[in-house]
């Protein structure tokens, strides 16, 4: 969730951006392209290191009108007053001399949106600096996020604390970092370690998920997430069965201590992907025929990147299926009609403890699901 996408950090309150890796840069350019409607707009960045190999980058300009950022990827964005600082994110920092690398923000404005003409990378000003005009005002803004830039976080673990491909299962029952938990209530379903399909090894996690109201069966992973953050990054590929039904289910449960322990849930509803919180039972996107359409089916037969970023610490989840940032799955802070409002009528932010892999139906719903090659951590992590 998420080419990949970083989560979205809301700009509404000004942070101190991270000091540069390795000091100025003799040279550079940037090329800002913006895309407006009336009270909002996108701008794709690219930057182009002319000066000796970085590290590590920070962009920085200062906006002409009233302009106010709200979201972002594949970089950290904060704001002061009309002054933006742009930060580098662990897999796209390096820049070679040459080298250029992308990022994009969204925001809105109410009197004047004016493109920003000079900027700063590393506290030295870039001497290349292009602005393409504003695209034609559309009425509305666009329903599907900017096209992802190509920059992608690494496939790999990187420095989660969780990383499992099941190859440590010995037995058809999960054992040692994984073990049966059926929370509320247990059913027919069943969770085994199966050695005949496997994403990536010769093992992955098999659920046969039974409908029936309350019908719990998952597999709960024994690491203690809750101190992952302040974005917690979550990555698995997963395989299933049957379309998501109309009704609800879940996959996914996270305890979340925001909600003195009940579940933040990955499932679907209506045939799309959702997120469900238990506690107040809000989901996101909300499920009007227009919310719904906003968000993705997951597609059977076949394995699925399924990845998310859960900001512990302000408004703000980003979900990717593959390569594709979903809008309907995205929470910024700003309210986005049809899709977030009652996501955002809880304002504490979740903290997730644990991650449980599964399935809970509460009506129809059977499928049969594997999961595999699963990543827990502080960075970004990709397909």
């Amino acid at each position: 969730m998420l080419a990949t996408a970083a989560l979205a950090v809301p700009a509404a309150v000004a942070a101190v951006a991270a000091a540069p890796a390795d000091g100025a840069t003799a040279g550079c350019s940037v090329g800002y392209t913006v895309n407006q409607w009336s009270g909002g707009y996108t701008a794709q960045i690219r930057i182009t290191n002319l000066g000796a190999p970085l590290s590590g980058w920070q962009l920085g300009w200062t906006y002409g009108g009233d302009q106010h950022v709200t979201s972002a990827w594949n970089a950290t964005v904060s704001q002061s007053g009309a002054a933006v600082t742009a930060s580098s994110l662990s897999y796209n920092g390096a820049l070679a001399s040459g080298a250029s690398t992308d990022f994009g923000l969204q925001g809105s404005w109410q009197s004047a949106d004016p493109a920003p003409t000079a900027f700063t990378l590393n506290g030295v000003s870039c001497g290349g600096e292009t602005t393409t005009p504003p695209t034609t005002p559309p009425t509305t803004p666009p329903t599907t996020p900017p096209t992802t830039p190509p920059t992608s976080p690494p496939a790999g673990c990187g420095t989660a604390v969780l990383c499992s491909g099941f190859e440590d299962q010995t037995g058809s029952t999960p054992s040692g970092a994984w073990q049966f938990s059926a929370p509320d209530c247990q059913g027919t379903g069943a969770v085994s370690v199966d050695s005949s399909v496997a994403h990536s090894g010769s093992r992955s996690l098999r659920v046969d998920g039974r409908a029936g109201y309350c019908n719990h069966a998952f597999a709960a992973a024994t690491q203690d997430l809750s101190a992952v953050g302040p974005v917690m990054y979550v990555r698995m590929w997963v395989r299933h069965t049957t379309a998501l039904p109309v009704s609800h289910v879940a996959f996914v449960a996270m305890p979340d201590a925001s909600q003195g322990g009940r579940a933040l849930r990955v499932g679907g509803q209506n045939g799309a992907l959702q997120w469900n919180r238990e506690s107040d039972d809000a989901t996101l996107p909300a499920q009007s025929p227009v919310g719904v359409s906003m968000s993705r089916p997951l597609p059977t037969g076949s394995w699925q990147c399924l990845r998310f970023a859960v900001n512990t610490s302000a408004p703000g989840l980003d979900t990717w299926l593959g390569d594709e940032q979903v809008p309907g799955l995205h929470v910024d802070g700003a309210p986005t009609q049809d899709v977030d409002q009652q996501w955002l009528s809880r304002t504490a932010p979740p903290r997730p403890t644990a991650l449980r892999l599964g399935w809970e139906s509460y009506a129809t719903g059977d499928d049969t699901l594997w999961f595999d090659d699963v990543a827990v951590g502080s960075s970004p992590l990709g397909c």
